[in-house]
């Protein structure tokens, strides 16, 4: 079935660009070293964001080139209605838990201007503080780490090492996401199974996969590709539409084709991602996901050099005077290096994700139409976006390379819950090894095994057993 493109513009094309270019950069470094991606575009893009809060002349004017935007307000805008609208918490409702917050450490000897900190409360949200980089820089590492373990729900526990702040340090702008959600439909941990992944080099190893547990999935066929998407719930009530934020996996044929199909992405414009979800839900013959986890920690300088964001970084062109007051030695302000941390957790239930940026400053299509049957096995390296879909922000994105591996024993850990109207009961699978004993030794033997494995030794021992 055709799918049709979205009709409402993008709130933030800039950050979308964004995404993709960062995608196309970081995915080849990723695949180079055979090492899984997950970062937040919307995290780098809020710390760049403010940070140009406080930028002039040239180097304002690179900032707004690289988040395509046409001034300072227009960026406070788009920050403060995806934080506000879009992205607003619905976890109270049973939905999503969203949170997007940022924060300014500055040292006592260089306080902020009055404009850029109203920017910052206002239309960042963010949280501005002094602390003595000159005198106590390890504290000041300590307090960054902690806010930034508080805003991820400690995913992320910190971000900044004590050799990545000195006495020469003036400012830290720091941004941080929070996302968890459920699906919309969750996958029964029943029908989760182990089987073969992939690698880009053509080896195998084992992986747990989930499968399917319904008939339907929003999944479209593309050439050379196929895009599933899996939405997540919106509120406690069963048949409540699920909400506006989903995760869309973009598979490539070809167990090797997802170099190809970056470049397809990162060169794409930015309603290339919208344009290729799927409108309707399919039928669905064998479908495979692996369950995964994924870490990622980078400094991003470089890359957003290459982007165009330069003179931030020279210490004799740098202007980002419009943050802190002139404090008499005329030393200026210039980007010292713009470090990004993130998790991400997807499994039968949903996701969990967070990401931490931290902006460091120095004195000195056309659509096929799909069979009947779709199939779905994401047993190869693939492509995915974390979105909400009604702005088009995209919140994650990254690549799998190599999902988390199977663990022996993993499965005896493993049991779903069913709820009672008076109480929650847990159910997990018995599993014993077949020994000679209970190959000789018939029902007996299984009834001590399972006795055992229930309550143990001593209850064996009471049954006479």
């Amino acid at each position: 079935m055709e799918s049709k493109a979205p009709t409402n513009p993008l709130v933030c094309p800039g950050l979308t660009a964004l995404a993709l270019r960062l995608l196309g950069e970081l995915a080849e470094t990723s695949a180079a070293s055979s090492s899984n991606l997950v970062f937040s575009p919307l995290s780098i893009y809020a710390a760049l964001a403010l940070t140009a809060a406080g930028a002039r002349g040239a180097t304002l004017q690179e900032f707004l080139a690289v988040l395509g935007a046409r001034s300072r307000d227009e960026l406070a805008e788009i920050v403060r209605g995806l934080a506000e609208h879009a992205l607003a918490d619905r976890s109270l409702t049973g939905g999503p838990c969203v949170s997007l917050v940022c924060g300014v450490w500055h040292d006592v000897t260089r306080k902020l201007k009055p404009a850029f900190r109203d920017a910052a409360a206002q239309s960042y949200k963010a949280e501005t503080r002094a602390v003595d980089f000159r005198e106590e820089p390890g504290e000041a590492v300590k307090l960054i780490n902690a806010w930034a373990a508080a805003a991820t729900n400690n995913l992320i526990d910190s971000i900044l090492t004590d050799g990545q702040v000195s006495t020469q340090t003036d400012i830290v702008v720091a941004n941080s996401v929070y996302f968890k959600g459920t699906w919309h439909v969750p996958f029964d941990e029943e029908y989760t199974e182990d089987d073969k992944f992939h690698r880009l080099d053509g080896t195998t190893y084992d992986v747990p996969f989930m499968q399917i547990s319904r008939s339907h999935y929003y999944i479209a066929c593309h050439e050379g590709f196929k895009v599933l998407k899996l939405q997540y719930k919106q509120d406690h009530q069963r048949f409540w539409p699920p909400s506006p934020f989903s995760m869309c996996f973009f598979l490539p044929d070809a167990r090797d084709g997802l170099a190809g199909l970056i470049n397809t992405i990162a060169s794409s414009g930015p309603d290339f991602i919208r344009e290729h979800l799927p409108a309707s839900s399919v039928e669905v013959g064998e479908f495979k996901l692996p369950r995964f986890k994924l870490t990622f920690s980078s400094d991003m300088s470089a890359i957003l050099q290459r982007l165009g964001l330069q003179v931030a970084f020279d210490e004799k062109e740098a202007d980002l005077n419009d943050m802190v007051e002139e404090e008499g030695t005329g030393r200026p302000l210039a980007l010292q290096s713009i470090i990004h941390k993130a998790v991400i957790e997807v499994n039968e239930d949903g996701t969990e994700a967070a990401a931490a940026t931290i902006s460091r400053m120095l004195g000195c299509a056309f659509m096929e139409e799909p069979p009947v049957t779709v199939d779905f096995v994401a047993d190869h390296p693939f492509v995915f976006f974390v979105i909400e879909e009604e702005s088009g922000a995209i919140v994650f994105a990254g690549t799998v390379l190599e999902p988390s591996p199977s663990t022996p024993g993993e499965k005896l850990l493993r049991g779903g819950r069913v709820h009672d109207d008076d109480d929650d009961v847990d159910i997990r699978s018995v599993e014993w090894p077949i020994t000679d004993e209970s190959a000789d030794g018939g029902l007996l033997s299984c009834l001590r095994h399972c006795i055992r494995w229930l309550f143990g030794y001593k209850a064996e021992q009471s049954y006479g057993l």
